[in-house]
């Protein structure tokens, strides 16, 4: 038999879900978005269960994201390409809203759909093998699962110069934009997990780590070059300035789908004044059903993933090609 995507066990006091696609570094799928919120529910009502942890199978990570492919696949099949985004917006939203503790072992590569599910959890947890990111503009698509929502009051610009880039980040950087908390050797995982079994409160089970920065150390150039909402202007400021850093971060977007990028910036500015994550994750259902038309979605995952020849032809050759009023019919 098919083993579960999902396994779902009591550890003692501790609810323990395990991310169980170990080939695909754990990406989400239906079946995935199905079980996770089956066990949540379970567990909320189970005496037994104090706190909830989610970890991934496998070496490689804790999650590389949502399976993009099939969504893009169902949609070109004339499916329902967004009824994964719903499933998947809903479970991040349940995780955030747990009445129980949830750890999250953001071990190894955790991308897109897998920051979604960690981050919205009451003690994150990084490792020295973390490698994440926000990677949705390489895709012609933006940062969803609420990642705007964090990322645009991570300290300063940090948060902008991540998601324009889709840049992959350590636990250092990580703990600095706000989407984790502390750092755990990996090594030492077992024994946090051991803690929480027998009992101990999450905030007890681990110490405050900050790890260094390199995206802290940057801020002045950061800050400065990704000020405003006019992703023109930015680009521009990167390309002139002094660091060669910021020249180039330039770079980067102007290879990343122009539209994707505009989209992103509206995005992360309007996330600043949003009341709740709900609020932003709901914006998100739109632009994501948006985009599986008129945008570079399809082209992007199919650059990236599908035939992996990593060129793909963006509707706009630059992003000065694109008008405010293609940006605005994305949203609500």
């Amino acid at each position: 038999m098919t083993e579960p995507t999902v396994l779902a066990e009591v550890r003692g006091s501790l609810g323990l879900l395990t991310l169980n696609r170990p080939r695909a570094i754990n990406a989400l799928d239906v079946s995935m978005m199905e079980a996770l919120p089956e066990a949540l529910e379970a567990w909320r009502h189970d005496d037994r269960v104090r706190a909830v942890a989610m970890v991934g199978a496998g070496e490689r990570g804790f999650c590389a994201g949502g399976d993009v492919r099939a969504v893009r696949q169902a949609h070109l099949d004339g499916g329902d390409g967004t009824r994964f985004f719903r499933m998947e917006y809903a479970v991040d939203l349940a995780v955030a809203e747990y009445d129980k503790p949830v750890v999250a072992v953001m071990d190894g590569i955790t991308m897109g759909g897998g920051v979604g599910l960690g981050m919205n959890a009451d003690l994150r947890i990084v490792t020295e093998r973390t490698q994440m990111a926000m990677p949705e503009t390489i895709i012609g698509f933006f940062p969803d699962v609420g990642a705007t929502y964090r990322l645009s009051r991570s300290p300063g610009e940090l948060g902008t110069h991540v998601a324009l880039t889709g840049m992959t980040f350590g636990a250092g950087d990580a703990v600095a934009l706000g989407l984790a908390d502390t750092l755990v050797e990996s090594s030492g995982v077992g024994d946090v997990l051991d803690g929480l079994a027998k009992g101990d409160a999450p905030s007890a089970s681990v110490g405050r780590v900050d790890p260094p920065s390199g995206l802290a150390a940057a801020r002045a150039w950061i800050d400065e070059c990704y000020a405003g909402d006019d992703p023109v202007a930015i680009v521009e400021r990167l390309e002139t300035s002094s660091s060669p850093e910021a020249r180039a971060a330039a770079a980067t977007i102007r290879s990343r789908s122009p539209l994707a990028v505009a989209i992103t910036l509206e995005a992360l500015r309007r996330a600043l004044t949003a009341g709740s994550l709900s609020e932003v994750l709901e914006t998100d259902g739109v632009i994501a059903s948006r985009m599986l038309d008129g945008s570079d979605f399809a082209e992007g995952v199919r650059a990236q993933l599908v035939d992996k020849d990593r060129d793909p032809t963006w509707r706009h050759a630059r992003i000065e090609d694109v008008t405010r009023d293609e940006v605005l019919a994305f949203f609500p």
